[in-house]
């Protein structure tokens, strides 16, 4: 969608600097720009790059000084304000309102306004979806889950009966909400597992983006839960049980086993494996391929922790400087 310069600097909210009224028709990178594009600078050091550039106009931070012959966005965070102006200038897919023949639907379930199902997806019994949700082609919705509005379900999205999710979610192809949690109890006489019972449920908030071929299993007796704008990457399991706040972003691989409690704004690297009965504090941050030994409370905000079993950023290095000294005397 094209955009004056001037519609953008009003949108992301920034200062403008120079002709306002240059059209703007995407956004690049600055070695990739074209005319038309929308490129940023966060390092003084690459203003120049930008405009010497092909970009149409540069969004730079408050460094910016002097005049330029491209227009020019100053703003106090430059990555906020592209992403921003990138939403902005998106091209959004204009997805029909209709279900697709060859998609089975309850006739029990609820469409909103504007609900979009594609090829061979089945919706089970009671299912509701909101208005201008969009289901992809192959994906299974299964009995009494509710799904809010403008949700985007991507191709082969497997959503388990009665999990909620809120409005605005986003699940990228291969997903599976509220399967089965990993809970069994060994009978001591035979040496089997009995499988636990997993009837709990799982609820999702708004806002919330799950990447691709990543799990979310229902509590065993109670609820797994997900707050509000946390953004979970590709392969990334989280197990029974547990509650994950609002704002938390967790990188691919991980795995968080069940009962964790992971607090608000927790930033949790890739490869990160999470012990159970584990509590995150708010604010923590968890450097990857870190190992978190169950039942430990991880203490935050804005402390790094780095290692197995995970400790304390300057603690972890100090041990790896004596481990260094050590190896060289030997």
């Amino acid at each position: 969608m094209a955009c004056s310069v001037r519609e953008i600097a009003d949108w992301v909210g920034a200062r403008l600097v120079g002709d306002g009224s240059v059209e703007l028709r995407g956004i690049s990178s600055i070695a990739q720009a074209s005319p038309g594009d929308l490129v940023f600078v966060e390092d003084e050091r690459h203003l120049q790059s930008a405009f010497l550039s092909r970009a149409s106009a540069v969004i730079a931070g408050e460094f910016f000084r002097a005049e330029n012959s491209k227009p020019v966005l100053v703003c106090a965070e430059p990555r906020l304000a592209f992403a921003r102006a990138a939403e902005r200038l998106r091209t959004k897919r204009e997805r029909k309102a209709a279900i697709h023949p060859s998609a089975s639907v309850d006739p029990s379930a609820e469409c909103g306004a504007g609900v979009s199902i594609e090829e061979r997806v089945v919706i089970g019994e009671g299912v509701k979806i909101g208005a201008r949700t969009w289901i992809g082609a192959g994906s299974v919705i299964g009995a009494h889950a509710a799904l809010g509005e403008d949700c985007e379900l991507y191709p082969q999205v497997t959503v388990y009966p009665g999990v909620r999710l809120g409005n605005r979610v986003i699940a990228h192809a291969g997903v599976v909400l509220g399967s089965d949690g990993f809970g069994y109890v060994r009978d001591r006489t035979s040496g089997r597992q009995e499988k636990f019972p997993q009837i709990g449920r799982l609820e999702i908030g708004d806002d919330v983006e799950i990447g691709a071929n990543s799990t979310v299993d229902r509590g065993a007796l109670e609820v797994t839960r997900i707050g509000r704008g946390t953004k979970i990457d590709n392969l990334v399991h989280v197990g029974h049980n547990v509650q994950i706040g609002e704002d938390v972003v967790i990188a691919a691989q991980t795995g968080v086993s069940g009962s964790v409690v992971i607090d608000d704004d927790v930033v949790i690297g890739g490869q990160v494996g999470i012990g159970d009965h584990v509590r995150i504090e708010a604010g923590a941050i968890l450097g990857s391929q870190s190992g978190i030994l169950p039942k430990k409370v991880v203490r935050g905000p804005g402390v790094v922790f780095w290692g197995t079993p995970a400790r304390p950023l300057r603690e972890y290095l100090r041990e790896l400087a004596v481990l260094a000294r050590m190896a060289k005397r030997r």
